[in-house]
């Protein structure tokens, strides 16, 4: 039985009776423990559990009962996002053994929608980092090559989707954290537009920053899960209000002739990787082909993002992460004299080197003296920089550009140089800063093999125009119906 047909058609074919959800799971486990050993995707899995919920379903479907859009679908969920009864350890030491009372928004409205979770997956410690290396119990592997990174923060369910390991998977994306992996695993990655999917049960790093999203290897099955994940939720104050309901796949087919796409100029400066820029540039071309007008424009902005980015996630890491103090739930200290030792060692012990390093400049920068000069001359660079990117949508339906400076870089290349790691982050951050939605697809690959990503930006609540244009292009690239 394929694996590579769409999630709409296997959900079809479950509920048609012509495939069987034990026979799909029972086909993504063997996927799983052939290449699990040497990917390092997962965490934590939950194989028994998973068959008898297939088989639950397929009885519910031969009984004639009414069954959910991902009825009998097997799904990876990013270990930061909480699972009642599955732990969630945010790949820390901190909260190895915390299991978490409730389930998170998002993973509510896959139940209900009939999903089988297959486990957690593996991601830099409470999602800082860009390349899965920063997890404190092991480091995953690209399925590409399994010498590079898959990318970061999450990698595991990048490389999962990426290893055929489960078709569908969630990430969080933070500062790149979905559309990184997703362009360093050739696949389909997209962060919505900030407040488009709930928060609540997403264990924070940057409240203002942070968004769900999902994993998809098609661009089809990428809007058929965000369908299902988007929407107001009571829980989540930030999430938006008064949305009407739409349908991300509706406008999948719809010809992209007389679109105007904007290329900035400041994508292609110096620092981008030669291969990247041919690709991108190959792929302006493919969509001039589609119909679309394509033009070259500046944003000058979108060169300084980079400080003010780090400077306002490290401030909300310093305040959200204060609450892991040894004392309430998490990592405990065993040696302490007093509340004061108990609480620095808790912290010193549990947390990794990445951790630390952003909350000391998280609180430095919320310091007395240090407010004014850093965090709030960041805030109000990123109230220009929404300014700028609403006034570039008034003139463009999307903004075309590379997801990653750099392909796939080697495991450990950039480990000791935290700035060189950082700059990996240099095309997605500013988008998290705006809040604007934005997908990474294959592009195409290098001459090694590696898959390069190209990054389409929509305006807010664009999601639909994205998906439009990135199916078409999708299909060009690939020549196949997805």
């Amino acid at each position: 039985m394929s694996i590579e047909i769409s999630i709409k058609k296997m959900v079809e074919g479950i509920k048609g009776g012509s495939l069987k959800s034990e026979d799909i799971v029972s086909n993504f486990l063997k996927n799983i423990k052939e290449k699990e050993d040497s990917i390092n995707a997962f965490l934590y899995l939950q194989k028994d559990k998973c068959i008898k919920q297939a088989r639950e379903i397929d009885e519910k479907i031969k009984n004639g009962e009414k069954t959910g859009r991902l009825a009998g679908i097997p799904i990876a969920i990013k270990d930061n996002i909480c699972t009642k009864g599955i732990k969630t350890t945010c790949a820390s030491k901190m909260l190895e053994d915390f299991m978490p009372p409730y389930d998170a928004t998002v993973i509510k409205k896959l139940m209900e929608e009939d999903a089988i979770i297959v486990g957690k997956t593996n991601m830099d410690e409470f999602a800082m980092g860009s390349s899965t290396e920063n997890s404190a119990f092991k480091v995953t592997k690209n399925p590409i090559d399994e010498t590079r990174v898959p990318g970061g923060s999450s990698g595991g369910s990048a490389a999962a989707v990426s290893a055929n390991m489960v078709p569908l998977s969630l990430g969080s994306d933070t500062g790149g954290s979905i559309r990184q992996p997703a362009s360093f695993c050739g696949i389909v990655g997209m962060k919505p537009t900030y407040g488009l999917v709930s928060r609540f049960g997403l264990v924070a790093f940057g409240s203002s920053l942070d968004q769900i999203g999902p994993f998809s290897k098609t661009i089809e099955d990428n809007a058929y899960l965000l369908n299902i994940i988007a929407g107001e939720d009571k829980y989540d104050g930030t999430t938006a209000k008064g949305l009407e309901k739409v349908d991300y796949t509706k406008s999948l087919g719809e010809s992209i002739s007389g679109m105007k796409i904007g290329v900035p100029k400041e994508f292609f400066e110096e620092g981008l990787d030669e291969e990247i820029k041919a690709c991108v540039m190959k792929n302006i071309e493919n969509l001039k082909e589609l119909g679309a007008e394509v033009e070259y424009f500046s944003l000058p902005i979108s060169k300084d993002g980079l400080a003010p980015y780090y400077v306002i996630s490290s401030a909300e890491a310093s305040s959200n992460l204060a609450r892991y103090d040894g004392i309430r739930y998490g990592y405990r200290a065993k040696d302490y004299s007093d509340i004061d030792e108990l609480i620095e060692s808790s912290r010193s012990e549990a947390f990794g080197k990445e951790v630390k390093r952003r909350i000391m400049l998280g609180t430095y920068v919320l310091s007395s003296g240090y407010y004014d000069a850093y965090y709030n001359k960041a805030q109000k660079f990123r109230i220009k920089l929404k300014s700028d990117f609403k006034k570039v949508f008034e003139k463009y339906d999307l903004i075309i550009g590379p997801t990653s400076p750099v392909l796939p870089f080697k495991i450990g290349e950039k480990m000791s140089d935290p700035t060189a790691m950082y700059l990996a982050d240099i095309y997605t951050i500013n988008i998290n800063l705006a809040g604007v939605p934005a997908l990474s697809m294959n592009g195409g690959y290098s001459k090694e093999g590696l898959p390069i990503g190209i990054q389409l930006i929509g305006n807010y609540f664009g999601e639909s125009e994205i998906y439009k244009v990135a199916h078409c292009l999708e299909k060009k690239l690939f020549m196949k119906e997805v």
